[in-house]
């Protein structure tokens, strides 16, 4: 029997332990949901996800404050936190994910480089924000971001599921 996708060991933890889950994206565009979905029975633990490409739309769907926008920027970690937390309540999930980076080819500066990427994870209030700089094309820095996040929420749950 082939080993499961990242996708499908996670799904199966959320069902198995009656966690919902749900994902703010931004640089992936709706990759997340689409790998999620793929998997079937998700239905049952995810009802979805927003992508917030803009700072207006992070800002009205999600609550990211204007004022973390403007002096951290959407490529940010307290970016990344709020839309985490966001995503959450939202829709109304005990697990969100959220993702803000630069996958180029463009957009990349000294500070903030082409495949810098914050990728989040919110369980119980409790946010664990990572750091990332991926390289490669914007496929790849996007499809390093899925496969990040994924396991981020997967590790989330388990280490909070051991504290309770």
């Amino acid at each position: 029997m082939p080993e499961l996708t990242i996708e499908e060991k996670l799904v199966e933890l959320c069902i198995k332990k009656g966690i919902s889950l749900s994902a703010a994206e931004s640089c992936t565009g709706g990759m997340i949901a689409a790998r999620l979905v793929n998997v079937s029975g998700v239905s049952d633990v995810f009802p979805g996800s927003i992508v917030t490409y803009s700072d207006a739309c992070k800002h009205k769907l999600l609550g990211v404050k204007k004022s973390t926008l403007k002096n951290h920027g959407a490529v940010s970690k307290k970016t990344a936190k709020e839309m985490a937390k966001g995503i959450c309540r939202k829709m109304k999930t005990d697990v969100g994910i959220g993702v803000t980076g630069i996958a180029g080819p463009g957009g990349g500066t000294k500070k903030k480089p082409v495949g810098l990427v914050y990728i989040s994870c919110c369980y119980r209030d409790k946010v664990t924000v990572e750091k990332y700089l991926f390289q490669g094309d914007r496929s790849q820095i996007r499809e390093d971001t899925v496969k990040n996040a994924l396991n981020l929420a997967r590790r989330c749950i388990n280490e909070r599921q051991k504290n309770f």
